[in-house]
């Protein structure tokens, strides 16, 4: 496996281990918390155990180790071709990451390799400086829980500024594109990154009383599916993305219950007109006349 928690944890525990013991003896005590730390609460007890009954003689009775230099654990080619992969990522530049690969790694794979079919074409540009900066400033701000005056481009293609607390970044895989979460003003809790004309740190007092939690973003679909002409895997495929659970009803019928956030409203709307009869909106009930009003509309239009 490349990057395992599960696998790597306990490597890294014993490391640190070890390390310790280069250091200066370690007591049975100091090797359960480093393994709790490192690895998993209950690595402490195995971990201790193979030390003490000297299943790995890497620690000696005394606590010391046979060990000469502090421990370390390579990096393989394919780990190295892995990251590589991952470095020419359009969206790594974000995150100023720099992994110090050489030039002749051959990644592991490319985005060539992939051939994505049900995302919008109209994503972000990661690769624009402007666009980095922003992104970089809006995190740092999240950490720190420094608050923002941040001005956008609306519907009207006017400029409007607010104060905001950022609270959280959440990124679309569907619209390729970066939201920002915030709190301190109602009307501007979802900011779309790519319509930020200036970002700034806020130079003054601001506060929130409470942290947004964006409740009423995430909204509840309930369908119901008549599985002809493959009905179920479709649908299935089509919100493979989305939080969902299925329940069968019988032979031909299923309950499908999806969680999407309201922005996304519009998109949900055109997905489950796409499959006509083969789907009813059993809930909400407001879904259900948005339902009937968009039907309606394209009847008056001879669609």
């Amino acid at each position: 496996m490349i990057f395992s928690e599960i696998y790597s944890a306990y490597y890294q525990a014993v490391s640190h281990i070890l390390s310790e013991a280069l250091k200066s003896p370690v007591s049975a005590e100091q090797i359960r918390e480093i393994s709790e730390k490192y690895a998993f609460s209950e690595s402490a007890l195995s971990i201790e155990t193979a030390f003490r009954e000297q299943r790995w003689q890497l620690i000696l009775p005394n606590g010391t180790t046979p060990l000469k230099h502090i421990p370390n654990i390579p990096v393989t080619n394919l780990e190295k071709r892995w990251l590589k992969a991952i470095s020419l990522d359009r969206r790594i530049k974000l995150f100023d990451c720099n992994f110090g690969l050489p030039d002749n790694i051959e990644p592991l794979f490319t985005e060539n390799d992939f051939y994505i079919y049900d995302n919008y074409r109209d994503g972000d540009d990661f690769e624009n400086e402007e666009y980095i900066r922003n992104f970089r400033l809006i995190l740092s701000s999240i950490r720190e829980r420094k608050p923002l005056d941040i001005t956008i481009i609306n519907k009207k293609q006017n400029n409007v500024s607010f104060t905001v607390m950022p609270d959280k970044l959440e990124y679309s895989e569907k619209d390729d594109k970066f939201r920002l979460l915030t709190s301190g003003c109602r009307t501007a809790s979802v900011i779309n990154l790519g319509k930020i004309v200036s970002c700034e740190l806020h130079n003054g007092k601001f506060s929130v009383e409470k942290s947004c939690e964006h409740i009423g973003r995430k909204r509840t679909l309930t369908l119901e599916l008549v599985d002809e002409r493959n009905a179920l895997e479709r649908v299935m495929l089509h919100f493979s993305h989305f939080e969902k659970t299925a329940q069968q009803l019988d032979e031909k019928h299923y309950r499908l219950t999806i969680k999407y956030d309201q922005s996304d409203e519009t998109e949900m709307l055109i997905r489950v007109l796409s499959f006509g009869q083969m789907v009813r909106v059993i809930e909400p009930q407001r879904f259900v006349n948005m339902i009937k009003n968009r039907l309606k509309r394209q009847k008056s239009c001879g669609l």
